[in-house]
């Protein structure tokens, strides 16, 4: 239609002044011969007199607005119109795909294998491919930023010194959880990542304070605590000075730990011990010395080092807690607690003794000697005695369900070989397991596990010539 168009507009040329957008001026409107302008299609156009007239500028203003169309959308594609006015393009989509090639993001050069840019390198944030090391940067000399003071700067971190307040919150925890661990060397390791300063003296102080409020095993941890950092992180001035001010504030001390002269006055002999304090440090305060608790902790400190040279072991002081010490050690302590309160009866004393020993995962040791003794004794008086410190400790808790359960059982296992030295060792056994289960201490099940010895006792006189079974 569009070429049908055209060709009648060859044919046909339109004169301009047919098509002027313009109005008629003044001397035209007056004349005889009066045009008026219509509008077609958005051109002025002059009426005429026929009705074919306006139908061929119809046409001619219709072509025209088709040959403008047509040329600002297939402008920049390479399309022609053919002659039967269907749009023909130079680069058509094949029939089979979907989309045609200008929609196609792959290359049209048909080069690369779908790796990604620059082998991984490349992008937002990334300094490189994986496993990239780049060299150290050499400088240029010739560099306008050039510095030659900057060539023999040495960058590193600089840790603040800590303050007094820093210092107790900082150092507490290393030295509460050193209690449960007890490695120095991590104490020291942890230490030196600090910046102690003017403080490195307040930490034998800090140590001290807390195990004097803590066990005897804790004690001797903090004197082989101050043995291994002296040297390593701290030197002996710092801990003469820390021992100086623990003189000073032991009126402080005594409020809460009452025994604290003492305590502190063996602090001190385990120290000149192990040659992390001189040993003129106590002469040093003679006759210099004001405070009552100061002057007994020398005295004390001074009494020890007299005694070690008449064989006492210094370095056994505070003894070995828990379950650091042998178990022929702990057996023997064991044995010596039940005699002394079979000697004296205090069940209190008996509790606070087997705490110290700091070994409640051994109690299942305690039951099974405390049994043992009322078995090889001869009387009713040691099992009365007996049952009623196990009855104490099984209310105090000291006792659990599973040691109380253990020193049974190994009873129940051991007591043939028990019946080799006492022969009636079943017997009393019974007894006694019966009255701790009328007492509470063990269940029904645990009663019932009690082996007994049954004997037959074949036909004799009186019996009338009938089979007998007792058991006893």
């Amino acid at each position: 239609m569009a070429t049908e168009c055209e060709a009648w507009l060859n044919a046909n040329p339109v004169d301009a002044d047919d098509l002027s957008d313009s109005f008629l001026s003044g001397d035209e409107e007056k004349g005889t011969t009066r045009k008026i302008d219509n509008e077609i299609n958005g051109n002025w156009i002059s009426t005429p007199t026929s009705t074919s007239t306006i139908q061929e500028a119809r046409l001619k203003a219709k072509a025209k607005r088709r040959l403008r169309k047509n040329s600002s959308r297939d402008s920049g594609r390479g399309d022609s119109l053919s002659d039967n006015g269907d749009g023909v393009r130079g680069h058509t989509a094949p029939p089979t795909s979907p989309k045609s090639k200008l929609l196609d993001r792959k290359s049209r050069l048909g080069k690369g294998r779908g790796l990604p840019k620059k082998g991984g390198a490349g992008g937002k944030g990334v300094w490189g491919t994986p496993g990239q090391v780049y060299d150290v940067e050499e400088v240029d000399v010739k560099d306008p930023n050039y510095d030659e003071d900057q060539e023999n700067c040495v960058y590193e971190t600089v840790v603040l010194p800590l303050d007094e307040e820093d210092f107790e919150k900082t150092v507490t925890p290393i030295v509460q959880e050193y209690f449960e661990h007890g490695d120095t060397n991590e104490v020291a390791e942890l230490l030196r990542e600090l910046n102690l300063g003017s403080m490195s003296s307040g930490v034998p102080m800090l140590a001290v304070s807390l195990a004097l409020e803590a066990k005897a095993s804790h004690r001797e941890l903090t004197s082989r605590l101050l043995s291994d950092l002296c040297g390593k992180v701290l030197t002996q001035n710092d801990v003469e000075s820390s021992f100086d001010k623990l003189l000073r504030e032991l009126p402080d001390l005594v409020l809460d730990t009452p025994g604290a002269p003492q305590l502190v006055g063996q602090f001190i002999a385990r120290a000149v011990a192990d040659d992390i304090l001189s040993k003129s440090y106590i002469e040093g305060y003679k006759g210099k010395v004001d405070c009552e608790h100061a002057r007994a902790a020398l005295d004390r400190a001074a009494v020890l080092l007299k005694m070690t040279r008449g064989g006492l072991r210094i370095d056994n002081l505070w003894g070995t807690g828990g379950g650091q010490r042998p178990v022929n050690q702990l057996i023997k302590e064991v044995n010596l607690l039940l005699k002394e309160y079979l000697l004296s009866g205090d069940t209190l004393e008996a509790e606070r003794c087997l705490k110290e020993l700091e070994v409640p995962h051994f109690h299942h040791e305690f039951v099974y000697e405390a049994i043992v003794m009322v078995l090889e004794s001869k009387g009713d008086r040691t099992l009365q005695m007996i049952l009623r410190l196990l009855k104490f400790l099984w209310k105090s808790t000291v006792l659990t369900v599973d040691q109380m359960r253990r020193g049974f059982q190994r009873i129940y296992m051991d007591i043939g070989e028990i019946n080799i030295d006492v022969p009636c060792a079943y017997l009393i056994l019974e007894q006694f397991v019966d009255k701790s289960f009328n007492a509470g201490i063990i269940d029904k099940r645990l009663r019932d596990l009690c082996p007994c010895r049954g004997r037959k006792r074949f036909m004799s006189e009186g019996d009338g010539g009938h089979l007998k079974i007792e058991i006893y």
